[in-house]
């Protein structure tokens, strides 16, 4: 296996974000702060943080450590470097109550764009060229998520069997499970969590793993769980807000990253890719004209 993956994205707000789960209480309590407001980091001393967070010193440096930084100095000066690149990026603005559609398009809006971005940003290109080669040649391919992570395993499903390939998504750990152990060498999974921590999916991808098939995780969390089962991790990005879930707002990120493995997809069997296009266009618009 893999191993949990080290993601360094353009918004070092999104790294924080991202292994938040898998910090310890007391460094998830700076944490927090640092995404709260960043720039309360980048105006501190160690000194005055602490004053601020109410934590020692000692565990600021930790945290900094934990959250992929050498020391208390490096966070604070890729915090700053982002500020100065894109002062308003790193604090969105979170939806309120009374916030007119308006203001409510343009917080999504920018949440979404953001998120992309992120994603993008931290896509690991010889990670994803493993994934595509390894689907490419798969006999069958099991893709496993729940709840907004469900839809966009049946959106990667889909799109799959629309270039000519085997693959059945499954939101219900029992079918996963059961599809789970009649895979074999060869075969793929896939499991969405944008945790990484969620039991219906993690029991099947492991499931999957000990049939001998190569798992594939696509997860916010480069720590989880799933990102130590995975044989390769790709990492979505999304900002929780009040009305918007970390699983919600994941979705769109995960969507990005389901396109651009179709897109590598179709390019590597673009013979095949291209005639099963267009034999499943002709019989959907045959279909229509009944």
């Amino acid at each position: 296996m893999a191993g949990p993956v080290s993601v360094e994205p353009a918004n070092p707000v999104a790294a924080v974000r991202a292994v938040l789960p898998s910090l310890t209480p007391a460094a998830q309590s700076i944490a927090r702060l640092i995404l709260d407001d960043p720039r309360v980091v980048v105006r501190s001393t160690i000194t005055e943080f602490s004053s601020v967070s109410g934590t020692s010193e000692a565990t600021i440096v930790r945290t900094a450590r934990a959250l992929g930084f050498s020391g208390y100095s490096q966070l604070r000066f890729a915090l700053a470097a982002a500020v100065a690149k894109e002062p308003e990026r790193l604090v969105p603005g979170d939806l309120a109550p009374d916030d007119p559609l308006t203001d409510v398009i343009a917080k999504v809006a920018r949440a979404e764009s953001e998120a992309l971005a992120d994603t993008a940003a931290q896509l690991d290109p010889v990670q994803l060229a493993e994934v595509v080669s390894a689907i490419s040649e798969a006999r069958r391919v099991d893709v496993y998520g729940v709840a907004a992570s469900g839809l966009v395993a049946a959106d990667m499903s889909q799109k799959l069997l629309r270039i000519g390939l085997s693959s059945h998504p499954f939101s219900d750990a029992h079918l996963a499970l059961t599809s789970a152990a009649l895979l074999r060498p060869g075969d793929v999974a896939v499991a969405i969590s944008c945790s990484g921590e969620t039991p219906d999916v993690l029991v099947p991808a492991r499931t999957a793993a000990e049939a001998g098939a190569q798992v594939v995780g696509i997860t916010n969390n480069p720590r989880s769980s799933l990102a130590e089962l995975a044989d390769h991790t790709l990492v979505s990005a999304g900002r929780e807000t009040a009305f918007r879930p970390g699983a919600l707002a994941s979705r769109i990120s995960q969507l990005l990253i389901v396109d651009v493995l179709f897109v590598g997809l179709a390019q590597r069997r673009y013979d095949t890719a291209d005639a099963a296009i267009r034999a499943t266009r002709q019989a959907t618009d045959r279909y229509r004209a009944r």
